[in-house]
């Protein structure tokens, strides 16, 4: 399976989910072109961004050689020269994150089809919301535009400051479809809370208990999406109308403003789980209001699907960026670039994972993300792609 991974990845990952030409387009919309002829070209950087990403942790000059060493073999590379870090360091700072953000919001849609395994139920495409944060260098900048948690041990606070970043996930694919970063004293619904702009309708989304607050579940549904959300375990659904699969109709309630005198019509899912662990309730509310057509019973199985997006986590964090890894930039402008370049690297994994699947007639999670990592990361050493210097 590695091997077809690397027949399907081109001239290398990076130039074939993000073509030169999209990303020169990038480029000169956020104003990042050169007005002058560049040892470091705009377009050279964005793929040196996204290859310190793809080959995280390695260092700069390391990451730059693999990118390069596909042309060299090839004597596409003429008198050029790899730069010192320094210039490197210099070049990351002219582009800033914007092209890297406007090049993920304009390539980040679904992936999935109706034949991918785990992606649709009922004609509904399956996606999830949740949150993470990701630790930074610690810098006074880094600190200031982001902040630093507390901490119950020590000085009270944590070694690092933290960006808080909010995800949209197609379950299917562990496509990201949509990212909110700010600093870790945001809250997460503040940050899920702009994500509706990437729903809707045909869509199922699915979401932990935290989230439930009626400003936020009419922010969804206004996109025409459906939602299946987990209740915390003091919240109140009083029984309006039973239904024969034991699921009820109920209302909730905004806690206070205007819409406190608005109830919500939700759908009511009560059940219990036994694991090795023991046993625990389960309460879910849905806008699928016919249970004839959305029985409780396969609503709450497919809840499980809402974890999905920890795996999504996971893979860029851990097995992308490196377990522990602390994202290296001093400034909030080269942390913003770096976990942009993160998400645009796992996007192009991802398709890649999904292509490779589709040839096999195979559900997505049965292929490796490591072992797909590994292969892109000899695409791009090996094979030469077209952004030569």
């Amino acid at each position: 399976m590695a091997a077809s991974v690397g027949e399907l990845s081109g001239l290398g990952l990076l130039t074939w989910v993000y073509p030169p030409g999209l990303v020169d387009r990038v480029v000169a919309a956020c104003g990042r072109s050169e007005q002058r002829r560049r040892l470091l070209p705009a377009r050279l950087v964005v793929y040196f961004v996204l290859g310190l990403a793809l080959f995280s942790p390695a260092p700069y000059l390391e990451v730059m050689r693999h990118l390069v060493e596909g042309l060299r073999g090839v004597g596409l590379l003429g008198n050029w020269r790899v730069p010192a870090k320094s210039s490197l360091f210099r070049a990351r700072e002219r582009l800033g994150s914007e092209p890297l953000r406007v090049l993920f919001a304009t390539t980040a849609k679904p992936m999935a089809t109706e034949a991918t395994p785990g992606a649709f139920w009922r004609g509904l495409r399956l996606l999830a919301v949740d949150g993470t944060c990701w630790d930074v260098e610690d810098s006074e900048a880094n600190e200031a535009a982001f902040g630093r948690p507390g901490s119950g041990r020590g000085a009270g606070r944590s070694a690092f400051p933290q960006v808080r970043m909010a995800a949209l996930v197609e379950v299917g694919s562990h496509a990201v479809l949509d990212a909110e970063l700010a600093g870790c004293r945001t809250g997460e619904v503040t940050l899920v809370g702009r994500l509706p702009r990437s729903c809707s309708p045909g869509q199922l989304v699915l979401a932990d208990r935290e989230f439930l607050g009626v400003p936020l579940w009419q922010a969804f549904t206004a996109t025409g999406a459906d939602l299946l959300w987990r209740v915390p375990a003091n919240r109140v659904l009083p029984v309006v109308t039973q239904f024969r699969d034991g699921s009820w109709l109920s209302r909730i309630r905004a806690s206070g403003g205007p819409a406190r005198h608005e109830p919500v019509a939700v759908r009511v899912l009560a059940y219990r789980l036994r694991d090795r662990v023991g046993e625990g309730d389960y309460r879910l509310v849905t806008t699928l209001l016919n249970a004839r057509r959305y029985p409780a019973r396969q609503l709450a199985a497919l809840y499980r699907e809402r974890w999905e997006i920890e795996s999504v986590f996971a893979e860029i964090k851990t097995h992308q960026r490196g377990a522990r890894v602390v994202l290296s930039s001093k400034t909030p402008e080269g942390i913003r670039q770096q976990i942009w370049a993160h998400l645009l690297v796992h996007r192009a994994l991802r398709e890649l994972m999904l292509r490779t699947a589709a040839t096999r007639d195979l559900d997505p999670d049965r292929i490796s993300f490591t072992e797909t990592l590994r292969s892109a990361r000899r695409s791009v050493t090996v094979t030469p792609g077209s952004f030569s210097p």
